[in-house]
C-alpha cells in the first residue's frame, strides 16, 4: 500500500465516524458563550470598554500565571505592541525562525527593522538556541552591552521565538542565548494557550509575550489577542500605548503620545471569557485525539506523529505528521488524497525567506527549516473529533 493510502486508512481509523467534509480545525460553542453575549448586547457595552474586558484580562492571568495581561484587537497588534516595548527602532534587525506565520515578521517590518532569519530545531520545530548561538558566534559581537550584526552594522535588538502547534520551545536554551548575546526574549505565544515548559505557562519567559484568539485556536474571541508580561511597567505600557495613550479622565480626551487602536471590544471579549471556562474540558479532548492519532500511526511506515517531549504540556492545537524524510513531491501527493477524502490538511507556511517582501532579509542557513516545510503535514484537530 502507498503512503497516500496508509495516511488516508490512519486518519479513517483515527476518525471513524466522519466521512469526509472535516474541517481542520473548528471553534466551538458549548458553554456560556450566547449568555454574555447577550449581556454586552442587553447592557449596551459592545465596544472597547466593558466588564468582559477587564474579565478576560485577569481570566488570562489567572491560567498563564502572568503578572498582567492585556487584551488586544488581534495577536498581530499584540505582537507590534510586543517589539515597541522592548525597545526595537527603525534600522534595527529582530532574529525570527524563518519557520513560522508571516505574522511574526510583518510585526518586525512594521517598526522598520528588518528580520533575520535563524533556523529550527526537529524536535520542538521552534527555534534551536544551539545552532542559533554557533551561528551568532559567526555573525555577531557585543559591544557596549549591544548586540551588532558584523555584517551589516545593524543591531540586532531582540529575538523573538515561536511555539509551533503549541509545543514548546527551548525557552530555557534561547533564554540563556538571548542574555548572552545581550537581546530582548519575545515569546510569539499565538498557538501556546494552555502549552506548559516544565509546569510553566509559555509566554513567562521573555520579556513580553503575545497570544493569539482567532477563529482557528484553541479558543477564539472571534478576532482577538493578548499581550502577557511580567513586568509591571511594562505591563502599564501596554495598556496605554493599546488604548490609544489616552490619559485616564472622566470626559476630556488627552493622550501624551503617540498610541494605536489596538482595544479588545467587550463583545469579543465576553466570547473569550465564555471559551476560557472551556479551554481544560477542550484540552482534554484535544488530547484524546492525538493519543487516537499516535494510535492509527503507529504502523504507517514512513511518517511519524509529532508528539509532546518530556517535560512539555501540549494543548495540540494542529496534529502534525512528519515524513520520515522531506520529499516534496510526496508531501504534496500526502495532502491530495487527504483533501481529495474530504479531510482538509494542510501543509507548514511557506518559509519566510521565500516570500518576496522578506527574499534579501539576512538569514542563517536553515537545513532544518527546508528539510520540515518538506515534511509535515498539519492534520484535522478540532476538539469535537474527540466525541466520534
Amino acid at each position: 500500500m502507498s503512503l497516500p493510502d496508509q495516511v488516508l486508512a490512519a486518519v479513517r481509523a483515527a476518525l471513524p465516524a466522519s466521512e469526509g467534509g472535516v474541517s481542520l480545525h473548528e471553534p466551538e460553542f458549548r458553554g456560556q458563550e450566547w449568555a454574555y453575549l447577550k449581556d454586552c448586547l442587553d447592557t449596551g457595552w459592545v465596544s472597547s470598554v466593558g466588564a468582559y474586558v477587564d474579565r478576560i484580562e485577569r481570566d488570562l492571568e489567572a491560567i498563564t500565571g502572568a503578572a498582567r495581561a492585556v487584551a488586544t484587537s488581534n495577536g498581530t497588534a499584540a505582537l507590534d505592541i510586543c517589539l515597541r516595548l522592548v525597545g526595537v527602532q527603525a534600522g534595527d534587525e529582530v532574529l525570527v525562525p524563518a519557520l513560522t506565520f508571516v505574522a511574526t515578521a510583518n510585526a518586525v517590518a512594521y517598526q522598520g527593522a528588518t528580520p533575520h532569519f535563524v533556523d529550527s530545531g526537529a524536535t520542538t520545530l521552534g527555534v534551536d538556541p544551539v545552532r542559533l548561538d554557533a551561528y551568532l558566534r559567526e555573525t555577531a559581537r557585543v559591544d557596549g552591552g549591544v548586540c551588532l550584526n558584523i555584517r551589516t552594522g545593524a543591531t540586532i535588538r531582540a529575538l523573538m521565538v515561536m511555539h509551533v502547534f503549541g509545543h514548546p520551545c527551548d525557552l530555557e536554551g534561547l533564554a540563556e542565548v538571548a542574555a548572552r548575546w545581550k537581546l530582548a526574549l519575545v515569546e510569539d505565544a499565538a498557538e501556546g494557550l494552555g502549552s506548559r515548559w516544565n509546569g510553566r505557562h509559555v509566554g513567562n519567559v521573555g520579556l513580553v509575550s503575545a497570544l493569539s484568539f482567532n477563529g482557528n485556536k484553541i479558543v477564539t474571541t472571534g478576532g482577538g489577542g493578548a499581550i502577557l508580561t511580567n513586568d509591571p511597567e511594562l505591563g502599564r505600557r501596554a495598556k496605554h500605548l493599546t488604548t490609544t495613550a489616552r490619559v485616564p479622565h472622566k470626559w476630556s480626551f488627552v493622550h501624551d503620545e503617540t498610541g494605536w487602536n489596538y482595544r479588545m471590544p467587550n463583545l469579543n471579549a465576553a466570547l473569550g471569557c465564555a471559551q476560557l471556562e472551556r479551554l481544560p474540558d477542550m484540552m482534554a479532548r484535544k488530547a484524546v485525539l492525538a493519543q487516537r492519532y499516535v494510535e492509527a500511526f503507529r504502523d504507517v511506515e514512513g511518517a511519524r506523529l509529532l508528539t509532546a517531549r518530556p517535560g512539555a504540556e501540549v494543548n495540540h492545537w494542529l496534529n502534525a505528521l512528519i515524513l520520515d524524510r522531506p520529499d516534496m513531491a510526496l508531501r504534496d501527493a500526502l495532502l491530495e488524497a487527504l483533501n481529495g477524502a474530504g479531510f482538509m490538511a494542510r501543509p507548514l507556511w511557506t518559509l519566510m525567506h521565500r516570500l518576496p517582501m522578506y527574499a534579501d532579509c539576512p538569514r542563517d542557513a536553515l537545513p532544518v527549516a527546508e528539510a520540515l516545510e518538506a515534511s509535515v503535514i498539519n492534520l484535522p484537530s478540532s476538539a469535537k473529533l474527540a466525541d466520534v
